[in-house]
């Protein structure tokens, strides 16, 4: 594309501010293609997202009717599947790109009919996009569910930036930590049936991530660590800056991410970048994310299995150090930004030539 014409609108559900590895990609994305000489006109959908009231849907319509005729539209997911009629009346004249971290119907806790109202929401809407941008592999394997055929599909996995390797607690307790917003998708209440039953150990946890996302959930997961007498071990700090996360990486032993699905895991990445030995599931991109040599990965939901490969890691230092030197092999191939934000700018390039599908 003609640097004079690398231009797109980026819409954005809610505040691009909120600290969550999708909302981080899209200001780390929206950063790199504008380092590359892109225009990029960031707005906001409006808050509510993937459940937006009236007002919010009458916002989203003024933005998206108000673009100009041939704008390159790139739309975070979490709007554009609930947004199919908007998606398909503006079909001709906008050349829609849909960025979808993973499905909105793949969300824990989905009563049965919401997910089969989700699921055909975003199938209707993927239908108007010239071009899909996925985070993972997993993903894109998911949307052919969605009737989208493979060649509007590009994978842009995130970058990660270099991180220093962990030094450790230095204490006979392992630090274990998770990084995420406290949804029920996190996985955080098998989290702590998990380590209930292992008390006898000594461990501690620091969970850092959003405690206002899912304030039923947040509240659920501090009655829980208070009525198995956990308080004085597991400590959740809501959300960090930098240098807060930093710190808790740097002092961790051992990082642990039960999700019941990911897109990618970014977290999970820059877990990696810092040379920890990993606890997560099978579930969705996680296994393309850490490989057998850098962690224990086990399926999603299942307590038991999770308490194991947490007794394995606490007990068994040298699997502990074998799973170490994995990570560290493993992030040395790890993306970086740059490359990220430069296949994003082939996809938007390859969907502003592509005929309406």
């Amino acid at each position: 594309m003609n640097p004079l014409n690398a231009r797109c609108s980026f819409l954005v559900p809610g505040d691009l501010g909120t600290r969550t590895g999708g909302y981080g990609y899209d200001r780390r994305i929206i950063d790199g293609l504008r380092a590359a000489g892109w225009q990029v006109d960031v707005q906001s959908l409006g808050p509510g997202f993937p459940d937006p009231d009236a007002s919010a849907l009458a916002l989203a319509r003024r933005l998206i009717e108000a673009l100009p005729d041939g704008t390159l539209v790139v739309v975070d997911g979490l709007g554009f599947g609930v947004l199919p009629d908007l998606a398909a009346a503006h079909a001709q004249r906008l050349r829609w790109v849909a960025l979808v971290h993973h499905p909105l119907s793949l969300e824990t806790g989905l009563a049965p009919d919401r997910q089969r109202a989700l699921f055909e929401s975003e199938r209707r809407a993927l239908a108007s996009a010239r071009g899909v941008v996925v985070t993972g592999p997993a993903t894109a394997r998911a949307l052919a569910a969605f009737d989208v055929e493979d060649a509007r599909i590009t994978v842009v996995e995130p970058g990660t930036d270099p991180a220093p390797l962990a030094k450790g607690s230095g204490v006979a307790a392992l630090a274990l930590l998770c990084v995420a917003s406290v949804t029920p998708r996190k996985g955080h209440a098998l989290l702590v049936d998990a380590l209930a039953g292992l008390r006898d150990r000594p461990w501690t946890l620091d969970c850092a991530g959003s405690l206002t996302m899912d304030p039923a959930c947040a509240a659920a997961l501090a009655a829980a660590i208070e009525a198995r007498g956990l308080q004085d071990r597991v400590r959740l700090h809501g959300e960090c800056d930098e240098a807060g996360l930093r710190a808790l990486y740097q002092a961790a032993d051992v990082f642990v991410l039960p999700s019941f699905h990911e897109g990618y895991g970014m977290a999970l990445a820059e877990a990696l970048a810092h040379g920890l030995p990993v606890i997560s599931t099978l579930a969705g991109a996680i296994p393309d994310t850490v490989p057998s040599t850098a962690g224990l990965l086990v399926p999603p939901g299942e307590v038991d299995a999770l308490r194991a490969a947490l007794r394995r890691l606490l007990d068994e230092d040298g699997l502990r150090a074998r799973l170490a030197e994995g990570a560290r092999e493993a992030r040395r191939g790890l993306p970086d930004w740059r490359s990220s934000a430069a296949r994003f700018a082939a996809a938007l390039e390859a969907a502003a030539r592509a005929p309406l599908p």
